[in-house]
Order: structure tokens, then C-alpha cells, then sequence
């Protein structure tokens, strides 16, 4: 048995060196694209594999789940989800500047409906995959590592001929980092390639002649062209987008909104989110000139309609959209790819600069591995050339061997010992030829009909043709400016086959400007049933069905329309609710779940308390729990901008009872379940801060809880029931808190 050794180190270190490990490994090896390919692992594993298996454009779909299988089986050990994500996202042409996958089936809607199970869905590469993404894999183009269990190999990167990190754009999150690269258009990336290899010390501004800005597959506006070129010198900023919005005619005057194109940002569930914006701001008020909204989109193209009640102000509508929805929206942008094994924040011209050294890489290695098998063609030329010179003399040297090792060793290097020939001039002739190993292997293999005069023919002209080429292949690897001419032939026809229209227009647009009809301040009342529906009405309303309202109602207090009103629950939460965010109507209309309008939620919570917001300046509150604690609260502590805090304090299992505005004239009564009565001055209550969780205020039995707090003036009568019994409260002993109280029997 070896001796073991124990290495004793600091305990920081090794969690550092880890987490570093971990990181770099999830920024390098999944989340972030390659400057050359602008590709994720994920991609090109997936690509590459539909390539292994001959899933080609011009082939029958294969069932994604083949796929998967065979990329997580061969190279991407991480799960089939990540592969098939990423496989659909290459397949949505409203997420990508070009797609990378022809889908056949479901693979999801632009309004954010994923895509069917990959048993169902079918796929083959897209034809620019194969023919600009995949092209010359056979030509040593480039590096072929093992993959992670060894058994394979896979390409280190594509040999991708467009600049794709901004064609398609990027989207990652790594460990302390994130990438986040808009579409562009293909022409207009093409263009600023060929500019950049004709003059390389050309300017981010000269090269945004070309690029004009980003190009969304979902068209839209960006609106802030002049923060342009400081995002693509430094790969960072923020871009405006905002959604088409056109004017419609009707009949009978009225006009509608049609949005039929969106901010690239609200793709997915963003849609879905701007319809129930656009319905709140119709039920809050804030507007009244919608009189209906409807989504038409189809597979035609998105198609928003916006009805406007006759006479409606459009353009201070089309900016409130603007202002109070997504459809304007920020997308954020920080070119971040791994250049060189690292990763870096590049602007426009450092990624053209990789994308063209990569291009002069392929090149030269695609050449290069051309050239040399020109180059072993003209030799196998030259040598059946020659050879048809001398055709009776090898047909001699064959029908005189014994084997083909003495008819290979005669051929090169003019052994002739072990071979029968007619004449000795023969034999002399044969002992001066010395062709070579591959010239000798071709001659022999040469087949009969390859000496009638048209096959020689045919031969001559091919090896003229391979001169030909050996010469142009020379001249592009020895010659700047022949390999520049190459790849910029390679980039128009690209360009010529796969352009297409920019979609996304860019210019300077004022800033949305929207005049909120200010609000007239009036009181009214709040109403809330016993089944959580909530709504306000004039006080008018309310006084002429007092009767009713009472009866109906749970809770009903009167506040000004432009406050808000704070709901305390037994969690020990507040949530506040601006009135206005209620419905305000007649006394019969529902009225709205108050879950729907604050963070309230009636299947953790009970209501215990309500009150307007105002009450909170100089009132203070008392608090009573389950477990008998209480405690004094200045309502100013409840004066916050947040919908919901913590109102106070609570012991594990315990909740609150009662909430209730509290003054030191008053007399406190605690009553428990089990009918234990306390009474004691207002003023034995601690005033406590809202964090605090109080002082006991009555001792209870083991299985004994508060159930109820009264509070009354000091003097006055305070009459209850009590199980059917009445009670007289201000006849009750006035005691100390934390005590026992007294057993009211029944």
C-alpha cells in the first residue's frame, strides 16, 4: 500500500479555486457564444450532430427526440432539456436573425406558447446551416477535439462564414456575468465586412454607414439612434425600442390603433401582459377613450386592434401607451463573447476584426489542405501520362511478374531481376523508370479503356486543369489581397441568396409625453362584502342605501378618493391599496376581489382590520394576538411607500386577533375563548415600535387563546353579549395587565 499524503491547506482557498473552476466552466463551456461561430456549446453540439447524422435540408424531417438523444448521448452530457430548448430556439423566426433549423410541428407561438414535446416535433438543418454554417467540415478547416468521455470527436468551433454572433444575436447568463447581443440584418453585417477588409483602420462611426443599428425579427422602432455608435464603440448600453403603432379610419368617425409590430422584448408572455395593462388603465380610470381591445394576430404577422370612441385624442393615446405599457421598452446590451479563451466586452469593430481573422484561419487552412490534394493529383497525372508513353513496356513488366510487390519494385525504382521480358532492350528500358509509390499504386490500379484516345485526352485536360488550380491555390495562400477577394466572393453570394429587408426601422424620436388628466378629489365610501369584493361609491349612493349597505357589507369606511387605505391581517402584515386602484361605480356592481387589486391574499389571510391612511397621522394603534400579547403602535410608523411591510412582530404560531385606534382615556377588556374577561386602563398598554412583538397582556390557560379585544370611553356604558347572555363591561372589576381575568359563567 503507497503512503497516502494529506495536504493541509486554508479552507477560503479551496472554496476560492472552486467557485473560480465552476465559474469559468459555466462562462466557457455553456453560457456564453464564441466570437468566431457566435455559438453556444449547446448549438453547435446540436447543429454538429444533425450533421453527423445526415439531416440535411434536401432530406426527410427526423423526430427531435432523435436528436436530443444523440447529441446529450455523443457530446453535451447536460441534460435533454437544454438541448431541445436550444434546438427550438434555432427553429423560432421571431427569436433569431436568421433560423438554424427547419421545424416541422409545434415549436411555439410568438405570444409565449411553448413548444410540443419533442416526441412530436421534427426538424432537419436549414439550408444556410449547411451551406454557410457547416460548409468544408472534410477540409481540415478546422480543430476536431475529443468529447467528454473521449469515445468522439467534435469540432472546437464551425467554420461559420458570416459574422453570426450579429446576425442571431445572443442571449446568456454565466457565474458574475451576461451577454445580451440584439439581431442584425445580414446584408448590412456583410457589407461592414467587406468595408473592414478593405480598410482596417476604419472607425466604429464609418462602419455604422452599414450597420445602422439593431434588426429585430420582430420588427418595432428604436427610437434612440444617437446613443447608437457610443453602444457599439464600448459593446454596452441601452436601446429604445418601441412597437408600429398605425391610425386607422371607421366608419362613423371613430378611429383604432392597430399595433402590427411589437418591442422585441415582449415576445412570449409580454403580449399577454400588455392586453391586461391596456384593460387596467380602461378600469382604473386613467383613460376613457378605449372602448375595446382585441388581438388578431396570426401566423400572418402580429395584428393588435385598439377601438377609440369618436373623437378620441390619438396622439396623446399612442403616448400613453408608450409611458404606461411595454410597449416601448429597454433592451439591454453587452456584447459579450469568449475571443481568444477569454471573456470579452467587444464593440462592432473588435467583433467584425475576430470574424475576419477567423476568416483568413479558414481560409488558409482550406487551401491549404486543397492544395495538397491537387498536389497528389498532379503527381498520379504526371505518372499515367508517362505511363500511357510507355504503355507495352509496363504491360511487359506486368505480364513478367510473378507479383505485384516485383511489378511495384520494377515500376519504382527499375528492379527487373525477378521478371521475364522479351528482350533485353526491354529490360533496359525498365531498369531506367522510377516512378513514385502513388504513381506505381495508380498504374496498376489503372483499368484498360483509361488508353483509348478520348480517356487520354480526358486526362491531359484534367491535369491542366489541376496546374490551373495548384496556381490559383498558391496565388490565394501567398497573396493578401487574392484570399481578401475570396472571402469577400464568398460573403456576396451569401449575401445575395440569404439577404433580406431590414425589418427594424432606427431614427430619433421625441420622448413619449403624456398629460394624466389630473384626478378631481372627492370623498367617498368603501365597501367590501364578506366574500373579499371591494369597490367605492359617492356618498350620495351610499347614504340612499345606508340600510342595505350596512346589511351587505363587512366593512365600510369613507375616504377621499385620492388616498389609500391600509388592511391589516392576522399574518401580521399591512398592505396598502390606493383608492383609486378600486372600482368606483353604482351601489349594485360587484365590485372587484381585493386579491386582485393589492398583494392581499385571502387563502394565507384573514382581514382583521381596515382604515384610511389619513387615521395613521395621530392615532395610534393597538395590537392583540392569539397568545395574548399587545402593544401600542404611533400610526406614523404605518406612513410608507411600500404595498405591504410587516405591521408587527409575531411568536412562532401566532397570529394577530384584533387591531383597533386606542387612546389613554379608554378601558381595554381582553376576552379568551373560554371566557376569561380582563379589564384594565389603556394606559397599562407599552407604546412598542412596529418590530417589536408587545408585552403579554393577559394570562391564559394551557389550551386557552384571545378571541376578542373591546375597547370603550372611561364612564360610559359598554353593553355585550356574551353566548346569549348580556354583559356589562363597565361593571367588570378593573384590574392589572397580565392577569388572570375573570370566568364569566354562562
Amino acid at each position: 500500500m503507497q503512503d497516502s499524503q494529506i495536504i493541509k491547506t486554508e479552507y477560503s482557498e479551496v472554496m476560492k479555486k472552486s467557485y473560480i473552476d465552476y465559474a469559468m466552466s459555466v462562462i466557457i463551456a455553456r453560457a456564453l457564444p464564441d466570437a468566431r461561430d457566435g455559438l453556444k456549446p449547446v448549438q453547435r453540439r446540436t447543429l454538429y450532430d444533425m450533421y453527423e447524422l445526415g439531416i440535411r435540408y434536401d432530406r426527410p424531417y427526423r423526430k427531435c427526440a432523435r436528436i436530443v438523444g444523440d447529441t446529450m448521448g455523443k457530446y453535451h452530457p447536460h441534460g435533454d432539456s437544454s438541448i431541445y430548448e436550444a434546438l427550438v430556439v434555432m427553429a423560432q423566426e421571431f427569436k433569431k436573425g436568421k433560423t438554424l433549423v427547419d421545424g416541422h410541428g409545434n415549436f411555439g407561438s410568438i405570444e409565449g406558447d411553448g413548444a410540443a414535446a419533442m416526441r412530436y416535433t421534427e426538424a432537419r438543418l436549414a439550408k444556410i446551416t449547411q451551406e454557410v454554417y457547416l460548409a468544408d467540415l472534410d477540409k481540415d478547416i478546422v480543430n476536431f477535439v475529443p468529447n467528454f468521455d473521449e469515445t468522439e470527436k467534435e469540432p472546437e468551433v464551425l467554420p461559420v462564414r458570416i459574422p453570426n454572433l450579429l446576425v442571431n444575436g445572443a442571449e446568456g447568463i454565466a457565474v458574475g456575468m451576461a451577454t445580451s447581443i440584439p439581431t442584425h440584418n445580414l446584408g448590412e453585417v456583410i457589407d461592414a465586412v467587406k468595408a473592414y477588409m478593405k480598410n482596417d483602420e476604419i472607425s466604429t462611426k464609418q462602419l455604422m454607414k452599414y450597420v445602422k443599428g439593431p434588426d429585430f425579427p420582430t420588427g418595432g422602432i428604436v427610437v434612440n439612434q444617437d446613443d447608437l455608435l457610443n453602444i457599439y464603440e464600448t459593446g454596452t448600453g441601452k436601446i429604445k425600442l418601441r412597437g408600429r403603432v398605425d391610425v386607422e379610419e371607421v366608419k362613423g368617425g371613430k378611429k383604432r390603433l392597430v399595433i402590427s409590430e411589437i418591442p422585441y422584448t415582449m415576445i412570449g408572455a409580454g403580449i399577454g401582459k400588455f392586453l391586461n395593462d391596456v384593460c387596467t388603465l380602461v378600469e382604473t380610470k386613467k383613460t376613457s377613450d378605449i372602448v375595446d381591445i382585441s388581438n388578431q394576430s396570426s401566423k400572418e404577422g402580429i395584428r393588435i386592434v385598439i377601438e377609440l370612441k369618436k373623437g378620441a385624442d390619438v396622439e396623446n393615446l399612442k403616448n400613453m401607451l408608450y409611458k404606461k405599457t411595454r410597449l416601448e421598452d429597454t433592451f439591454g446590451v453587452n456584447m459579450l463573447a469568449v475571443a481568444d479563451g477569454r471573456p470579452e466586452t467587444m464593440g462592432l469593430k473588435r467583433i467584425i476584426e475576430h470574424h475576419v481573422d477567423f476568416q483568413f484561419e479558414l481560409a488558409t487552412r482550406k487551401y491549404r489542405t486543397l492544395l495538397a490534394k491537387e498536389r497528389d493529383k498532379k503527381e498520379i497525372q504526371e505518372g499515367l501520362i508517362k505511363a500511357c508513353d510507355v504503355i507495352d513496356l509496363i504491360i511487359e513488366i506486368l505480364r513478367g511478374s510473378q507479383s505485384v510487390k516485383d511489378a511495384k519494385a520494377c515500376l519504382t525504382k527499375g528492379i527487373t531481376e525477378n521478371i521475364k521480358f522479351k528482350s533485353g532492350i526491354s529490360r533496359k528500358m525498365a531498369a531506367m523508370l522510377r516512378f513514385t509509390e502513388r504513381q506505381a499504386s495508380a498504374i496498376l490500379e489503372m483499368r484498360l479503356y483509361k488508353l483509348i484516345g478520348l480517356e487520354i485526352e480526358a486526362l491531359m485536360a484534367e491535369h491542366e486543369q489541376t496546374l490551373k488550380n495548384i496556381a490559383e491555390y498558391e496565388d490565394i495562400l501567398n497573396n493578401y489581397d487574392s484570399m481578401s477577394d475570396v472571402i469577400i466572393a464568398d460573403l456576396e453570394r451569401v449575401k445575395k441568396e440569404y439577404n433580406e429587408k431590414r425589418r427594424t426601422a432606427v431614427e430619433n424620436a421625441k420622448e413619449a409625453v403624456y398629460e394624466e388628466k389630473k384626478t378631481e378629489e372627492q370623498e367617498v365610501v368603501f365597501l367590501m362584502d364578506r366574500f373579499g369584493y371591494a369597490k367605492t361609491i359617492e356618498v350620495s349612493a351610499y347614504e340612499r342605501n345606508k340600510e342595505a349597505a350596512d346589511a351587505e357589507n363587512r366593512y365600510i369606511l369613507s375616504c377621499m378618493n385620492t388616498g389609500k387605505l391600509c388592511v391589516f391581517t392576522d399574518a401580521g402584515k399591512m398592505h396598502q391599496i390606493k383608492v383609486l386602484d378600486l372600482p368606483f361605480g353604482k351601489f349594485r356592481d360587484k365590485g372587484q376581489p381585493i386579491d386582485n387589486i393589492s398583494n392581499y391574499d385571502s387563502t394565507k389571510e384573514n382581514i382583521v382590520y381596515i382604515c384610511d391612511s389619513e387615521q395613521m397621522r395621530y392615532a395610534k394603534f393597538l395590537f392583540a394576538t392569539k397568545q395574548g400579547m399587545i402593544k401600542k403602535v404611533e400610526g406614523s410608523e404605518f406612513q410608507v411607500a411600500k404595498r405591504t411591510i410587516a405591521a408587527t412582530k409575531l411568536q412562532e404560531a401566532d397570529e394577530v386577533v384584533s387591531v383597533q385606534i386606542i387612546n389613554d382615556s379608554q378601558s381595554v377588556v381582553l376576552q379568551s375563548r373560554e371566557g376569561c374577561f380582563l379589564r384594565f386602563p389603556a394606559e397599562e398598554v407599552p407604546e412598542k415600535k412596529k418590530g417589536a412583538v408587545g408585552v403579554r397582556g393577559i394570562k391564559l390557560k394551557k389550551k386557552d387563546e384571545l378571541e376578542t379585544v373591546y375597547l370603550f370611553e372611561e364612564g360610559t356604558e359598554c353593553k355585550i353579549f356574551y353566548k346569549d347572555k348580556e354583559l356589562m363591561l363597565n361593571r367588570l372589576k378593573t384590574a392589572k395587565r397580565d392577569g388572570n381575568g375573570t370566568k364569566v359563567r354562562v
